[in-house]
């Protein structure tokens, strides 16, 4: 909603008997003053990067939060860094939207889960917060938004609003968890269409594991003097399908000659494997996790988990 995002609400988080795992399912009746702010100002203002930076102050913690925006990025980045020293506290950045949706996805081990938004059985009533690996999205048929993290897997929803859970500071068993600075970014994605259209399962992966740019002396021979391709882009693998998300590519266990291949299908959709590569490799086989060989099959069932081992041609 207009004015809105990223709103950070406290909440009292105490009485739980095992308090170091279990939030207060009523914490929500016990709101403490949000924080303050303290200053706002241009950290970065030019053709690549803008950042926002506003610091605020809640009792004896503060909140110091980076908005970054990148050219041609769809995504409003919150870097953020914490000096916490609150006990018994529990704190989230919500994000009231103006859509509203009767389930919320939520990413988790090599699949998707969809939950309601408006909880009517007991077990659903039970799941006041739920958890998710890299992102949690909340979409209409037409249109979405999506908020990613790089270490913070606590989420709840309503039918017009996600929250990402930020911090906690129980005290038992470890009576200075929590304590301290802490370094951590979300992002906001918006998107055309469900989570699905909009790839958010691969926005969740590169805001995990962004591109690394690493600059080489310049080559000194010639293309004529070398057997390399030059060309603006280059791809070590390709899988064929922008469902499969790679898991693993590394040296097999039991073969020194052969590397193994692991992926799995992240959309519920069949899909085909059309394996491709500039390393000279070669899809041998289909092998279990244990690296026992099996039927190859490049035809890939929804959700599934799928290893090939690979030699050299």
């Amino acid at each position: 909603k207009p004015g809105a995002g990223n709103q950070l609400q406290v909440f009292q988080d105490s009485g739980q008997y095992w308090d170091g795992w279990n939030i207060d399912p009523n914490y929500q009746q016990y709101p403490l003053a949000s924080p303050q702010v303290k200053s706002i100002e241009w950290i970065e203002q030019g053709p690549i990067v803008w950042k926002l930076r506003i610091i605020r102050q809640f009792q004896q913690s503060e909140f110091c939060q980076d908005y970054r925006l990148e050219q041609d990025s769809p995504l409003l980045k919150i870097e953020t860094t914490v000096n916490w020293q609150e006990r018994h506290i529990l704190i989230k950045a919500a994000f009231p939207l103006t859509i509203s949706a009767d389930r919320a996805s939520y990413e988790i081990p090599c699949g998707v889960i969809q939950r309601s938004t408006d909880p009517q059985t007991d077990t659903e009533k039970a799941k006041w917060e739920v958890p998710a690996i890299h992102w949690a999205d909340l979409s209409t048929s037409d249109y979405g938004i999506s908020i990613l993290n790089d270490s913070k897997y606590g989420y709840d929803a309503q039918p017009n609003q996600l929250r990402l859970t930020l911090l906690r500071s129980s005290t038992w068993p470890d009576p200075e968890a929590d304590l301290g600075y802490h370094h951590f970014s979300y992002a906001l994605y918006l998107h055309a269409g469900d989570w699905k259209q909009a790839k958010t399962i691969q926005k969740g992966y590169e805001f995990n594991r962004p591109l690394q740019v690493k600059l080489y002396p310049a080559v000194t021979s010639s293309v004529s003097d070398s057997n390399a391709e030059l060309s603006d882009s280059q791809s070590f693998l390709e899988l064929g399908s922008d469902s499969l998300i790679l898991m693993a590519f590394k040296p097999s266990e039991t073969q020194p000659q052969r590397w193994i291949l692991r992926c799995y299908e992240s959309q519920g959709e069949e899909t085909i494997l059309n394996f491709k590569n500039t390393l000279g490799l070669t899809l041998k086989t289909g092998v279990n996790l244990l690296e026992e060989p099996q039927e190859t099959q490049e035809s890939i069932s929804p959700w599934k988990i799928a290893s090939f081992a690979l030699s050299q041609e």
